[in-house]
């Protein structure tokens, strides 16, 4: 999205800690979750920094719904919030970094985006490789075969959503990788482009 407004270190931060409070817990924060992010017991600027983001276009809310904070991807860039190994929860990055996103992969503004490194390689016949990262659309439903960040029991990981009537299970692209069949599944994102690691 062209002609937004640059934002403040501090914004910034803001609002990479809603898209990464939606990327692990798959709904957004509430205005004292904010404001216990900015370390303020002031419910106002947690408030103030939200309308602030929201008149920048980064961010909509809907009025009177809780949580109802929604970020508004940013054509150009997205947060890579951390890294992606199979079987290990998704590990934050200690300073969120926004990445440019090629030109040749197009993704859909009205939705939040987010990136995260790939560790491993139990996608390597998908083309997805140890240290790439990949683009991924927040949303918390799948259809079979949507390449999905799934959060198991056992800790987050990047697969192919499968389902076998009413069996669902997680399909590695490496035969070295047995299938998943989780005991809890709830889906983070879907898969929806590749940045080739150097």
């Amino acid at each position: 999205m062209q002609g937004r407004k640059p934002l403040t270190k501090k914004q910034k931060e803001v609002l990479n800690f809603v898209i990464r409070s939606l990327a692990k817990n798959g709904y957004a924060p509430s205005l004292q979750e904010v404001a216990n992010f900015l370390e303020t017991e002031n419910i106002s600027t947690a408030q103030y920094f939200i309308q602030e983001l929201e008149g920048k276009g980064y961010l909509k809310k809907k009025s009177g719904i809780a949580r109802g904070i929604s970020p508004l991807s940013q054509s150009q860039s997205v947060p890579l919030l951390g890294i992606i190994a199979a079987g290990e929860p998704i590990e934050p990055l200690e300073n969120s970094e926004e990445i440019s996103v090629p030109d040749n992969i197009s993704i859909d503004t009205r939705y939040p985006h987010y990136a995260l490194r790939i560790r491993g390689d139990s996608m390597r016949d998908m083309g997805i490789l140890d240290n790439d990262i990949v683009l991924i659309k927040h949303q918390l439903s799948a259809q079979p075969g949507d390449v999905i960040v799934a959060i198991t029991e056992k800790g987050a990981t990047l697969k192919i959503f499968r389902k076998n009537g009413e069996q669902i299970f997680l399909e590695p692209k490496n035969k070295d990788y047995p299938i998943v069949y989780p005991k809890s599944l709830e889906v983070r994102g879907k898969f929806v482009g590749l940045i080739r690691s150097n």
